[in-house]
């Protein structure tokens, strides 16, 4: 076989199967057989969720990691570099790892034609498998039951949220939803779940699984009082543990909690001091990602989300909400043709001053002019550009010493904004 660079690898990806979504396990499974994959790391933890998944993840590895443990973590989509999406010990796989991984996948699949992210989960799980790791951080691409990564079996399982997105596939009631995400659970795992509601369904796997369940208000919690907060959760053995008087972070404080009562169940020291300093360690790039910037001599905060659905909307509109500005917020927007456009942009009218909007750089964004027409209905003051930095460098250009700039939307904004802002001034 031609030894091909990632690059060249990733874009053979892209063109193996003719969807790129093609939800079920059988063509996953049959491959892993032949490659003789067996369980990645001793410790298996698997999350899904509407929202959130990313940061809780990040929570989990830093917690596991700080105690000394070797951790692996699988996410998607990337931002900017596809190796963003394997993480071994706290370090991206290397392009060459990849290459191997993907080699040994391609070598086994034969005849079984595979999608990119299920050849990119087969790669990822071969790669952990020979690293010698003590976990793994299994972060689901889309819905749980029948995602790639649901092929391992989870010791434990984490959903973070139950809201409405991807709709074509996990269907358009928050019960369809929660029945997808279920599927991660295994009978006798703990499973967690932070949504204060879990639809009917969730709670019906649980029953039928007998898996021993924690549930956000009912099992664990957390109260946020001025600038600090506090969590209290449960052990395997039931007893109450208490985290009292901790720095707000950054990122949502409700994922760290869930992330914190994932951390209870295992076998590992409960040390206050460096659990806060692993709480605090965690960064999650373009998750309420706040980022100074100078632009022509003025001082700008330039604020990256990649939220893209109205629960991340409504989040984001809440910490905005908790963190008044002495200027005024300037929005830069862009938004998948898929996506619900009403419930991402509502939450926000009242905390931004003007919107810049542009096309994604893809062809399933939505067009500029849909996304001003929109907006314009709201009464919102709204400019079109051809694309993201346009849009980006017109609000700085327009923007006051002290003011904001809110990017957001999706993952194409900050990806773009990131490259953005990689660039010589």
């Amino acid at each position: 076989m031609t030894q091909r660079s990632l690059g060249e690898w990733l874009a053979y990806l892209e063109q193996l199967h003719p969807s790129a979504i093609d939800m079920g396990l059988e063509r996953s499974r049959e491959v892993a057989r032949r490659l003789g994959l067996g369980k990645p790391a001793p410790l298996v933890i698997t999350v899904t969720g509407t929202n959130g998944k990313g940061s809780t993840c990040a929570f989990l590895a830093s917690l596991i990691a700080a105690q000394g443990q070797r951790v692996g973590v699988y996410s998607s989509p990337h931002l900017l570099r596809y190796n963003e999406r394997v993480v071994l010990d706290g370090r991206e796989a290397s392009d060459e790892a990849l290459c191997q991984a993907f080699t040994a996948v391609e070598a086994a699949r034969g005849e079984i034609s595979l999608t990119y992210f299920e050849m990119g989960t087969l790669a990822a799980f071969w790669l952990f498998e020979r690293a010698g790791l003590d976990a793994v951080v299994l972060e689901v691409g889309l819905g749980g039951r029948l995602d790639a990564v649901n092929l391992i079996d989870a010791d434990l399982a984490l959903i973070t949220s139950i809201g409405l997105d991807h709709a074509d596939w996990l269907g358009d009631t928050r019960e369809s939803v929660a029945f997808e995400k279920a599927g991660i659970m295994r009978a006798g795992k703990p499973a967690l779940c932070g949504d204060l509601d879990p639809p009917l369904p969730l709670i019906e796997q649980v029953a039928l699984l007998d898996t021993p369940f924690f549930l956000r208000g009912r099992d664990y919690n957390l109260r946020v009082e001025g600038q600090q907060w506090s969590w209290f959760g449960l052990d395997l053995q039931g007893r109450v543990l208490h985290l009292d008087q901790l720095p707000l972070l950054d990122l949502p404080m409700e994922n760290a909690a869930l992330a914190l009562q994932a951390y209870a169940l295992l076998p590992l020291p409960w040390n206050h001091e460096r659990i806060v300093q692993a709480l605090l360690a965690t960064r999650v790039t373009g998750r309420l990602d706040r980022r100074e910037l100078d632009w022509r001599g003025k001082s700008l905060t330039l604020l990256l989300d990649v939220g893209h659905n109205p629960h991340a909307a409504d989040y984001l509109a809440q910490r905005l909400q908790g963190r008044p500005l002495a200027g005024k917020r300037w929005a830069v927007f862009g938004l998948l043709a898929d996506k619900d456009l009403p419930g991402v942009v509502e939450p926000l009218l009242s905390q931004v001053a003007g919107w810049a909007v542009a096309p994604l750089a893809t062809p399933r964004s939505r067009s500029a002019d849909e996304l001003a027409a929109h907006l314009r209905k709201w009464g919102a003051a709204v400019v079109q550009y051809p694309d993201l930095c346009a849009a980006l460098e017109a609000q700085c250009e327009q923007a006051a010493e002290g003011d904001e700039i809110l990017l957001f939307g999706s993952f194409f904004c900050v990806a773009e904004a990131l490259d953005w802002l990689a660039r010589p001034a």
